[in-house]
């Protein structure tokens, strides 16, 4: 116990520090058959994440960390679940639930603000960090979450950690943004299907204006002078679109690509085009350090990368350390007998490579 004790508080040191390297980016994108697929990118440049998946089965107890300690509400799953955990198995970050419900933690740095720890609460607050769990475990819509955080407090696992806000979406589509800002809870409404991190959802979403006048395709050759100008390559219509790593760049790159990507026929397809578009938000760890002050041997800030089919109850995924695609079907799993358990997501940390032969 004291052992694990003592890995959950390291996790959430390491956590407390993530604000100059951690990095989100979400997108989501509809097939033709009406299916909704919700995927996700999660960096951290200063060291590997030890991530892992979990499921878990109706029925199971949780009990919420609050300063390191299980002092926090304890809930128990209606639903099973299958998530993606950071640094220890209680730490969901992504996930989605046998009703089809997706829920995903985004940092939020110096932007959100919990209400305070009051210990005559501690039976109906919960940390920022286990609110995915929560979600997954509890609940089969949007509206329900809205309906039920009323009733809970939520704050930080650790005063030294950044804040968080939260995606959540339901198969049909609808999808909203959590923020807890100045103690209070917003929900937004995300019909853009776009979520990166700091500042708040609705800055981004103002921001987006600044970019009116990009848009797909390549400019024509036009006279300007008495000389003409032609485009050095396909594409130009898109000049000004940002291409740095911070968020709010993220966010327009995002926006801009799943907006110009074409609808595929399939759930399936779409899967597959979203792990391309997010090969796009790929950050290398060196450029998000000084010179010289790199201080981990990991090869890349993005640790790994999902895309669920809600509809199809599947989450799909790859890591920094393996670029194939890996499935977990949630309908394959019987959430009445399934016992809780936890794994790594690379069983290997090297990325397979197979030889072609030569006859």
């Amino acid at each position: 116990m004291r052992q694990r004790l003592f890995f959950i508080i390291a996790s959430l040191m390491m956590l407390a520090h993530a604000t100059k390297t951690e990095a989100c980016t979400g997108i989501t994108l509809k097939s033709m058959d009406g299916r909704t697929v919700v995927a996700r990118t999660i960096e951290w440049g200063g060291s590997s994440l030890e991530s892992s998946y979990v499921i878990v089965p109706r029925g199971y107890t949780h009990s919420s960390y609050i300063n390191g300690q299980k002092d926090g509400m304890q809930f128990k799953a209606r639903y099973g679940y299958v998530g993606m955990a950071v640094e220890t198995e209680e730490n969901v970050t992504e996930g989605l639930n046998e009703a089809g419900l997706s829920a995903g933690l985004f940092y939020f740095p110096h932007y959100g603000m919990y209400e305070k720890f009051d210990p005559s609460n501690r039976h109906t607050t919960i940390g920022d960090l286990q609110v995915v769990a929560w979600i997954l475990s509890n609940f089969k819509t949007i509206d329900e979450v809205k309906e039920s955080i009323r009733n809970i407090h939520i704050t930080t696992a650790d005063p030294r950690s950044s804040t968080v806000h939260w995606r959540i979406a339901e198969p049909s589509g609808r999808q909203v943004v959590l923020e807890i800002v100045n103690e209070k809870v917003n929900f937004y409404e995300n019909t853009l299907g776009v979520l990166t991190n700091s500042p708040g959802f609705e800055w981004h979403m103002t921001n987006l204006n600044n970019y009116i006048n990009l848009r797909p395709g390549t400019e024509e050759p036009r006279e300007f002078a008495g000389i003409t100008m032609a485009s050095f390559g396909a594409s130009s219509s898109m000049l000004g679109l940002p291409g740095d790593a911070t968020p709010p760049s993220r966010f327009v790159r995002a926006a801009f690509y799943k907006a110009t990507a074409p609808q595929k026929a399939t759930a399936n397809e779409s899967v597959m085009q979203c792990f391309q578009i997010l090969n796009n938000f790929d950050i290398p760890v060196g450029i998000e350090f000084a010179g010289g002050k790199i201080p981990s041997d990991i090869p890349s800030a993005t640790q790994w990368t999902v895309a669920t089919d809600m509809s199809g109850k599947k989450i799909y995924y790859r890591t920094m350390y393996n670029s194939a695609i890996r499935c977990i079907d949630l309908n394959s799993i019987d959430f009445g007998k399934v016992k809780y358990q936890s794994a790594p997501l690379d069983k290997v940390k090297t990325q397979p490579i197979t030889m072609i032969k030569i006859k």
